[in-house]
């Protein structure tokens, strides 16, 4: 082989290359907007300007364009932490990890780079991909949960493990509302959020000793609680477009007729799950408000019994992650209510922050960080089962109540 043939194959490679990777950010952008099942070779094709037939030169099946999106983003985040890792100190990791992410999304927002595929979907996959993209996943969570070093005693593993998980859905939870900011403020924005995982919410000397509310929220007709209550424990394992009409149906023994009485379209029934969500968060800092005591004191309970929910046999509430399946303009109206809900919890901090039982904090950042925090309590209820309630909800507040580095909730 001669060298011109050397550097034909080179450039090949190159361009074949440089084609399947904006195949795979084209499927990102589709996966973001549409999930992965909604997501179409012929809508991929059109944003890379082939046509389809160019698209399954690359990935047979739409199924293994979605893997390969998803291995992509897994494989971004092992190597994010691993630069990471090679820091000295848990909290030098955890900036490090935050600033990476907060610089990757300064670069999309000024069209540098492109977003990676959003890991909702993956439990909707099939088997056998499905079991690899898991064991992916796990690896992602064991490195993170590694930050903190390895755990000597049960407790501490527990709490390291609540500490990476909350740390992962912060991240993930960036692009929904840091470009409200101007791409320049983002390095203080980052400084602001690394502040509440360094020194968390409360002020100093304040006790995690948090009361429970009484929820008495009930959905107005007959059965709907119950249908409602499942179709969101579906969509939360499998997503917006793994769980069918027809499964949701299965799980409460009911037909699919039964279904059409309750809700006219798939995309009514997760507007209407999402309502049922927010509504019960709003009931709960509603009854926080009316509670005798501190901000902090209001805050703690808000949160507390948001996790309890969460954790017990009521729960849970729907997950942020079926937003990728709704309708665009859906999708906007359930981010409002999200930010409306946010911006009670920032009132309630500020008002803190202003009688001293809440640290000095951008209220505004730390309020996203509680959405944060409440929304992905839905993935640790494996985790909570196996510790009493009460103290599964301390370990997990703990997090941002005190931050990820403070460890007296292990001898309380």
């Amino acid at each position: 082989m001669n060298a011109s043939d050397t550097q034909g194959e080179a450039g090949g490679t190159r361009r074949f290359q440089a084609k399947r990777d904006a195949i795979l950010a084209a499927a990102a952008d589709a996966i973001n907007e549409q999930s992965a099942k909604g997501m179409t070779f012929a809508d991929v094709a059109r944003r890379v300007g082939l046509n389809t037939t160019s698209v399954t030169y690359y990935f047979k099946r739409k199924e293994d364009l979605a893997a390969a999106a998803f291995e992509q983003t897994l494989a971004r985040l092992d190597a994010m932490l691993d630069a990471a890792l090679r820091e000295t100190t848990p909290e030098r990791r955890v900036a490090r990890y935050l600033h990476d992410h907060v610089e990757r999304l300064a670069r999309i927002e000024r069209g540098e780079e492109k977003a990676f595929a959003i890991l909702s979907d993956l439990r909707a996959m099939e088997e056998p991909i499905k079991g690899q993209l898991l064991a992916g996943w796990r690896n992602i969570f064991r490195k993170t949960r590694s930050i903190w070093g390895t755990g000597n005693h049960r407790a501490q593993t527990d709490l390291f493990g609540a500490r990476a998980h909350v740390l992962l859905e912060n991240t993930f939870w960036l692009p929904a509302w840091l470009d409200r900011y101007e791409v320049d403020e983002y390095p203080r924005v980052e400084a602001r959020l690394m502040e509440v995982f360094r020194h968390g919410i409360a002020a100093p000397g304040q006790p995690w000793a948090p009361q429970l509310l009484t929820l008495v929220h009930q959905e107005p007709e007959p059965g709907r609680e119950a249908f409602l209550l499942a179709a969101t424990r579906l969509i939360n394992e499998l997503g917006y477009r793994g769980a069918s009409v027809q499964r949701i149906a299965s799980e409460l023994n009911v037909t699919k007729g039964s279904f059409y009485h309750h809700l006219d379209a798939k995309d009514e029934l997760v507007t209407a799950c999402y309502r049922r969500s927010f509504d019960i968060i709003v009931e709960t800092q509603r009854l926080a408000e009316r509670h005798a005591g501190s901000q902090w004191d209001r805050l703690e309970s808000t949160i507390a019994t948001l996790l309890d929910y969460q954790f017990s046999e009521r729960g849970p509430l729907l997950r942020t992650t079926a937003l990728s399946g709704l309708p665009p303009e859906a999708r906007t109206t359930m981010i409002d209510r999200s930010n409306r809900i946010a911006r009670r919890f920032a009132g309630m901090l500020s008002d803190g922050i202003a009688e001293g039982s809440i640290r000095a904090i951008d209220p505004l950042v730390a309020s996203q960080a509680l959405m944060a925090l409440q929304n992905a309590a839905f993935d640790m209820r494996g985790w909570a089962s196996t510790m009493p309630r009460q103290k599964a909800a301390a370990f997990y507040a703990s997090t941002l109540m005190f931050g990820l580095f403070d460890d007296r909730v292990l001898t309380a």
